[in-house]
């Protein structure tokens, strides 16, 4: 499941596109969380603990794990499914990190990317248990990372360590196999180093190919800041997978439901359900993220009439009851 790119054309933002594929709704909602907020890891033994420096806008799935989102100085972070991450034991001399609150720690405390890689090897993420298709697995997930200055960095825990691509390069990332082997591939096509013609399929190493290419492919030069954000949803909407194509079987082949613009530079955050015709979008100096603001959230599902700048809409809600590390989670779609 799911997609990633970045990019910046002179004289536009950095821009992040992502799509997020799984096979069921996961109660996706848009949270504005304030500076100031004490979290706890959420593992049994030495949880890592913080107070947020940055205030951000996250999007929630399943209610209980930030999967994606922005923070005020321009970090995006966004959660992949990888099918091969592997945690590794326990290792209590670390402080330790449910990956529910992965994406969130960094927003919370870091403004680049470097400051992200950097504190990245210092703790250890721990996954919960998804049930898809009726069976348990530890969320198998990878993380990318952006900021304004057009930095990049993919995060993998593979054997429970983790391995790190940093640099403004890394701008394409899906699904198996690993980075590593992702960059191999792609190799072989038209246009990236080979004669292989662009892949159609939806499959993780053809979308990754497809958007790598189609990077490419958009001006150098875009004519406005209009047409910059239209061309990065043109290359994540070529990298979907149709409504309705969910392969049973394998996660990593399932319909995008919705998709997320990140402006690392302006501060901005579009976000589209794939089932709607809306994009809304928040700029984030609208909001309250003061330390002492309360939460706010905002549910696209249930406003549907929604479309453009919705900061106005937000509402105050409850603190996220974050998943804890090697729980399974129990949300259910609502009848």
């Amino acid at each position: 499941m799911c997609s990633r790119i970045q990019w910046k054309a002179n004289g536009q933002p950095v821009l992040v596109g992502r799509n997020m594929d799984w096979t069921a709704r996961m109660g996706t909602k848009l949270y504005a969380m304030p500076k100031g907020i004490e979290r706890d890891g959420l593992v049994d033994e030495t949880p890592l603990k913080w107070t947020s420096r940055y205030g951000s806008v996250v999007t929630i799935s399943w209610d209980c794990a930030t999967a994606d989102g922005i923070n005020e100085a321009g970090l995006n972070g966004n959660l992949l499914y990888l099918a091969e991450s592997n945690f590794g034991q326990r290792d209590p001399s670390l402080p330790g990190i449910s990956i529910a609150l992965w994406v969130q720690y960094l927003l919370d405390t870091c403004a680049t990317v470097a400051e992200a890689v950097a504190a990245a090897r210092a703790w250890q993420v721990q996954p919960f248990e998804l049930v898809h298709q009726g069976v348990k697995a530890d969320a198998p997930l990878h993380l990318s990372l952006s900021d304004a200055t057009g930095d990049s960095a993919i995060i993998e825990i593979l054997d429970g360590t983790p391995r790190i691509h940093h640099g403004p390069e890394h701008t394409v990332l899906t699904n198996s196999p690993i980075y590593d082997e992702q960059l191999v591939l792609l190799k072989q096509y038209e246009g990236l180093g080979g004669k292989k013609p662009i892949p159609g399929t939806m499959e993780a190493e053809d979308r990754f190919a497809r958007g790598a290419f189609y990077l490419t492919k958009l001006p150098e030069q875009p004519e406005s800041y209009q047409a910059a954000v239209a061309g990065v949803l043109s290359v994540i909407r070529n990298m979907a997978t149709p409504l309705g194509a969910n392969d049973p079987e394998r996660p990593n082949i399932a319909a995008t439901i919705w998709r997320t613009i990140g402006d690392c530079t302006n501060k901005r955050y579009f976000f589209e359900f794939c089932d709607m015709p809306n994009v809304i979008w928040v700029n984030l100096d609208n909001l309250d993220l003061s330390e002492g603001a309360s939460v706010r959230m905002f549910n696209l599902a249930a406003d549907m009439e929604a479309a453009g700048e919705v900061s106005s809409r937000f509402q105050p809600a409850e603190s996220i009851d974050f998943q804890k590390a090697n729980t399974a989670v129990t949300w259910q779609p609502a009848a």
